[in-house]
């Protein structure tokens, strides 16, 4: 159920992601694939120095680039500065597609200048880029819509890819839930860092949206959003500041025991 009406929170999420897209042409006007091809030209990273066949290059930049993301955005929960830039997505009052673009212009700057150092150091062929790029903005807005999978298939596919529902607890209002479940296309680093929890303690549909400040419908307007990494502290949010996870993070519901 809708906190909010979509007329009431759209206008402002597409309004950030509109704004997002401008200032990344300003700031890189051939984009991350244009900075590959000079990487390329330059022989600058270590796969345009090593033999490696194009598809593993492919592969090992997606992979790479998939782990880099994870870490990049474990940074943002862990650094109180960094958190109240990132804070700016967790505090949408509701869940859908359009939260998948709510991110601070900030943050915008900040991930994309870690994502060509990532691309200076790793040297990937630029349609690997091209590919990452495409499959992150794509599985960004798969993981924050707003419908079901079925349990048992959800079970599964989550082995594979972020689910909505995986990447839902990570929107909770609890701490200890928005500190889990930070990928993006792939699962597996959070089971294998730690940081996967399968359901929220109230389930999908007690769960609260959002974070504990910023409440209020008038911060869902486009300029409160930009003015929310400025005005107030980062809070208890950032990782290691309240009591560790809850017991069911290993456990989907078709998991836990009965």
């Amino acid at each position: 159920m809708r906190a909010f009406d979509r007329g009431v929170r759209w206008p402002a999420n597409l309004g950030i992601a509109a704004l997002n897209t401008v200032l990344e042409r300003l700031v890189l006007p051939a984009g991350m694939v244009g900075f590959a091809i000079e990487a390329r030209k330059h022989g600058w990273g270590l796969l345009n120095n090593f033999p490696v066949s194009y598809v593993a290059a492919i592969l090992v930049t997606f992979v790479v680039f998939d782990l880099a993301i994870y870490l990049q955005h474990v940074m943002f929960h862990a650094v109180p500065a960094l958190w109240r830039v990132h804070r700016m997505h967790h505090a949408d009052l509701d869940f859908d597609v359009t939260t998948g673009s709510r991110f601070h212009p900030v943050e915008i700057l900040l991930s994309l200048g870690f994502k060509l150092v990532m691309v200076g150091v790793l040297g990937p062929p630029a349609i690997a880029v091209l590919i990452f790029e495409v499959a992150l903005n794509a599985t960004s807005m798969f993981n924050h819509s707003n419908f079901r999978i079925p349990e048992n298939l959800d079970a599964w596919l989550r082995l594979l890819v972020v689910t909505p529902d995986m990447h839902r607890v990570h929107h909770s209002i609890v701490v200890n839930e928005t500190n889990s479940n930070f990928g993006f296309n792939l699962p597996w680093w959070d089971r294998l860092l730690g940081t996967y929890l399968a359901l929220p303690e109230a389930g999908h549909d007690r769960m609260t949206i959002g974070v504990d400040l910023f409440r209020d419908s008038k911060r869902l307007q486009l300029g409160e959003m930009l003015l929310q990494p400025f005005i107030v502290g980062a809070g208890e949010y950032p990782i290691n500041r309240r009591a560790a996870r809850p017991r069911n993070r290993g456990l989907h519901k078709s998991e836990a025991p009965r």
